[in-house]
């Protein structure tokens, strides 16, 4: 009985999300994007709406990206499905027990994840994937609300420099502001955000970030929930 309640408060919160239409630019982007499509994704019919977080419901580690893929999440509907970043996120988080299996194409092909979600800091895909600081900040209301409603967060997880900027500011950072690093580690009341590389192609093609730099970050990050002391793991 009790977990309705949650259930229900991240139905409407998606709902919201889905419906959002608070950034002229990244709506007509979007959707432009869905409407002329990629030749390869010709026959797909494209989402082009905002995309909600995925994921356990209640999780311990919570992972936060900067925002859709054009032709993935924009395509698909669900943060990272549907391209190379998220080929290398599912992949790692299989490898941690986090994710079902180690790939993922489509929503209902049976991924699922467990005491992890993923959401991004822009929940629309942006051109050049260059959200505005006026984007971010519109946007960032719905990771502090999505935050709120997981309560179990032990580990934030911060790919990339702006999923690291969303999420300190969507916990209330302390001062002077944590700088973002691979491996970086900050503490915010009760929770440690975590930073990792973002896996992009750009850095994921060029060894910037490895397999095994993401297991690294995905060990540290399980240590740090199960209570392992500063600078272990």
């Amino acid at each position: 009985m009790s977990a309705r309640p949650g259930i229900a408060r991240h139905g409407a919160l998606e709902g919201r999300i889905v419906a959002c239409r608070a950034c002229p630019r990244l709506v007509a982007w979007r959707e432009e994007v869905a409407r002329t499509k990629r030749r390869s994704f010709a026959g797909e019919r494209y989402w082009g709406r905002p995309i909600p977080g995925f994921g356990d419901r209640d999780p311990w580690l919570f992972i936060v990206g900067l925002a859709p893929a054009a032709h993935g999440a924009n395509r698909t509907g669900r943060v990272f499905t549907g391209d190379r970043s998220g080929d290398f996120l599912f992949a790692a988080l299989h490898r941690a027990g986090l994710a079902s299996q180690p790939a993922s194409v489509r929503p209902g092909d049976g991924l699922e994840l467990t005491g992890c979600r993923v959401a991004a800091a822009v929940r629309c895909a942006p051109p050049a994937n260059a959200p505005t600081p006026d984007e971010r900040a519109r946007c960032l209301p719905y990771l502090r609300e999505e935050l709120a409603l997981c309560p179990g967060v032990r580990v934030v997880m911060a790919l990339g420099a702006v999923g690291w900027d969303a999420a300190l500011r969507a916990l209330a950072p302390p001062r002077p502001w944590p700088r973002f690093g691979h491996g970086a580690e900050a503490r915010i009341g009760g929770v440690t955000l975590l930073g990792c590389y973002h896996p992009s192609q750009q850095n994921t093609f060029t060894g910037r970030l490895t397999p095994a730099m993401m297991d690294e970050v995905l060990a540290r990050a399980r240590a740090l929930a199960d209570g392992a002391p500063e600078g272990a793991g």
